[in-house]
């Protein structure tokens, strides 16, 4: 029975869906799938499910052909080792016909029939000599491909504030919508230094904890709502969610911390 698999192509590519060919997958397995043109590589991102997002699905769906053999896997590996000089090659060539762009990175596909070039730019850029140019060199098809700030982050990684690698480059399958209003409810400051991840975009973090978050803060009174405790009345200047606290004002510089259960405002 044919199953739909998540595969993520190549080391920096889209997260596709392929038939599995009757064939079990595990999340992580390296697989050989049927491409565009030719043969590519990629790794299992999930097994089974849905997908939240239709754009990964291409319709007929194309079939896994195997799983990455050892041979396979020093095919992937010479591969990956031309990267530099790739991207050698390419950066040079941009300087010369002087386009704005940057280089993030480069990639043979498996079968070396095809390059592909990840850039960034603020703007649209007319690459078109500069794909003659790298076709001339490499002898193979040419793909430039621009991408997103926060796929530039997946790919080169890095750290976070928290000091732990970044989620987008370790284990965040796609990226959703992070809105400020997600930064409101765990009541961080809106300084764009404090909630904006090294991609300068709103950290993505901040989404997958919202829904923690909100759930957290059922039955907490909202920052300035008056409420009457054990203490006496006071105004509401905190909430912290996750020890289910809140910090209140009682004038004339008292203020105390209180757990949910201790408020009494019967």
């Amino acid at each position: 029975m044919d199953e739909m698999i998540r595969v993520k192509l190549r080391s920096a590519g889209d997260i596709r869906c392929f038939l599995s060919n009757g064939m079990k997958f595990l999340p992580g397995d390296a697989v050989i799938v049927e491409a565009d043109r030719g043969l590519e590589y990629g790794e299992v991102v999930s097994a089974g499910d849905a997908p939240r997002d239709s754009r990964s699905i291409r319709n007929p769906l194309r079939k896994i052909i195997r799983k990455a053999n050892p041979w396979d896997e020093k095919q992937i590996e010479k591969n990956k080792e031309k990267t530099k000089d790739l991207m050698n090659i390419c950066v040079q060539k941009i300087r010369e016909h002087d386009l704005p762009m940057k280089l993030v990175d480069a990639e043979y596909s498996f079968d070396r029939s095809k390059i592909i070039f990840y850039f960034t730019s603020d703007s649209r850029v007319d690459f078109r000599r500069l794909v003659k140019d790298l076709a001339s060199i490499f002898r193979v098809r040419i793909e430039l491909k621009q991408i997103g700030v926060r796929d530039e982050a997946r790919m080169v990684g890095g750290f976070g504030p928290c000091g732990r690698s970044l989620c987008c480059a370790i284990f965040l399958k796609d990226f959703n919508p992070v809105t400020i209003k997600m930064a409101k409810t765990q009541n961080l400051p809106l300084n764009p230094s404090k909630i904006s991840g090294l991609c300068g975009r709103l950290m993505c973090c901040l989404g997958y904890e919202h829904g923690c978050y909100r759930e957290l803060s059922k039955g907490l009174p909202k920052i300035g709502k008056d409420i009457k405790t054990e203490h006496g009345k006071g105004k509401v200047i905190k909430v912290n969610p996750i020890k289910r606290t809140v910090t209140v004002d009682f004038g004339e510089g008292d203020i105390k911390n209180i757990r949910l259960d201790e408020k009494e405002s019967k």
